[in-house]
């Protein structure tokens, strides 16, 4: 399957740059990409995940060192000074200087925990790069969550202070009515209720949307006057290919955890073979080279300097016998922890499937929401025409034009409700199939448009 399927400190130079050109335009509408790009620039966990790749991937070089060969230098330089005496003689003062070095060098033959030791930082940098790639794409997720709530909670507000304006419009048409005697107390009343109940909708809508743009401001570090939103002529792209179970199964090989959980479980079985092997003995290659000095001795009379170079070459070899069980306790305590990772695969596994067998039938009901919302809005807009053409004829009242585009706007928010649901719905798809990248929020960035409305 091709991968088609698919106010901190820190950031890289051209984020940085990004961020100080937005901060310089703060009335241009910024974009979906460019939202994105910015947050790559001041989320902390993200920053987290990339540090932390750095980090694992020098296991691999620390490993590697084992199976290299180590060159050691060792000397010394002591000064000895004592009163001896040799048979009847009086005592003497001695005073004697001597000094050793040696260049040592040590090449592993036979250490297979060493090969088993290299072949785990190998899966556990595997692990890590899986673990980054799924910050890339939670950033991502919560990126495009927080973008398209901000514009559903737009849409919401612009629906609200509509309805208000009918109820209050129903209202004052009701209090003038009760003037003249057309009109009863009691639908005055009902009148002001649905006037009051349409303003608290309106502050929950303000409120929501306050809320909604914290959210984004949190992630991204400052929110712009205006967001690009969804051209209304744009068509939601379905998933390609239509086939839920050939994104079930790239998911259950391909998603990021189920990566991350693999290299795990790889890590843990090297483990469990490098401590069986610690079992097994040893074999080094041992090469030498040195030089030692003395001035005399302590115990012996006469001063007698000595001087020596050596050269030694042969292999030693290491048989481990009795370790006071330790090792048969850590080969236990790798195999406990091999089965563990193994049922975390399992979970991960189970879990991404299901994550794209959701994402997917989200998906088509989205889609099937959008037609139906559609057929809603182009049904609302000649309603909304109809009733002005009444009122303009005297056959409608104010209140039915009100009341038209309340209806009219409350489709609308539900039908951008949908599309932003069903575009994000899209990204977790592609998320659950590790898939999803920076091109695909320029994908969807192609669909927005920057002026309020078209």
């Amino acid at each position: 399957m091709s991968r088609g399927l698919p106010r901190r400190r820190g950031g890289w130079p051209k984020i940085a740059a990004l961020s100080l050109a937005f901060v310089a335009i703060p009335a241009a509408a910024a974009d979906l990409l460019e939202v994105y790009r910015l947050a790559q620039a001041n989320d902390a966990t993200y920053e987290v995940a990339r540090y932390g790749l750095e980090a694992a991937r020098e296991k691999i070089p620390q490993a590697r060192a084992g199976l290299l060969p180590n060159l050691a230098v060792n000397g010394s330089d002591n000064r000895n000074r004592a009163k001896t005496a040799f048979g009847d003689y009086p005592q003497m003062d001695r005073d004697v200087r001597a000094w050793t070095w040696t260049l040592q060098l040590t090449q592993p033959l036979v250490r297979m925990q060493n090969i088993y030791a290299y072949s785990a930082s190998q899966s556990l940098v595997e692990q890590a790069e899986a673990e980054f790639a799924q910050a890339e794409q939670a950033l991502i997720l919560g990126v495009a969550q927080a973008y398209f709530d901000v514009l559903v909670a737009e849409e919401a507000l612009l629906a609200a202070r509509v309805q208000e304006k009918a109820m209050t419009a129903q209202w004052t048409q009701a209090r003038r009515g009760f003037e003249t005697g057309v009109t009863a107390i009691t639908d005055v009343h009902e009148a002001k209720s649905k006037a009051d109940s349409a303003r608290f909708q309106r502050v929950a809508a303000e409120n929501d949307l306050e809320v909604k743009h914290s959210e984004l401001e949190r992630i991204v570090g400052r929110v712009p006057n205006r967001l690009a939103r969804l051209a209304p002529r744009k068509v939601v792209p379905r998933p390609e290919p239509a086939d839920p179970q050939a994104w079930i199964a790239q998911a259950r090989e391909s998603s990021p955890a189920v990566r991350a959980r693999k290299a795990a479980f790889d890590a843990a079985e090297a483990e469990v073979g490098r401590n069986r092997s610690e079992h097994l003995p040893t074999l080094d290659a041992v090469a030498s080279y040195g030089s030692n000095y003395s001035s005399g001795s302590l115990t012996t009379p006469a001063d007698y300097s000595t001087r020596m170079r050596s050269r030694q070459i042969g292999v030693q070899l290491t048989i481990p016998i009795f370790a006071g069980g330790a090792t048969s306790a850590k080969v236990a305590e790798s195999i406990a922890n091999r089965s563990k990772a193994q049922a975390q695969l399992e979970e991960a596994r189970r879990k991404a499937a299901a994550d794209a067998r959701q994402a997917y039938a989200a998906i088509m009901n989205g889609l099937s929401q959008i037609e139906a919302m559609e057929s809603a809005v182009e049904s609302g807009q000649s309603s909304v025409k109809g009733n002005q053409a009444g009122y303009r004829l005297g056959i409608r009242i104010n209140s039915d034009v009100l009341g038209a585009e309340q209806q009219l706007y409350s489709s609308q928010r539900d039908l951008a409700k949908a599309r932003y649901d069903t575009l994000l719905q899209g990204l977790k798809l592609k998320a659950a199939a590790g898939a999803l990248s920076e091109a695909d929020v320029a994908t969807i960035n192609a669909l927005l448009a920057t002026r309020e409305r078209e």
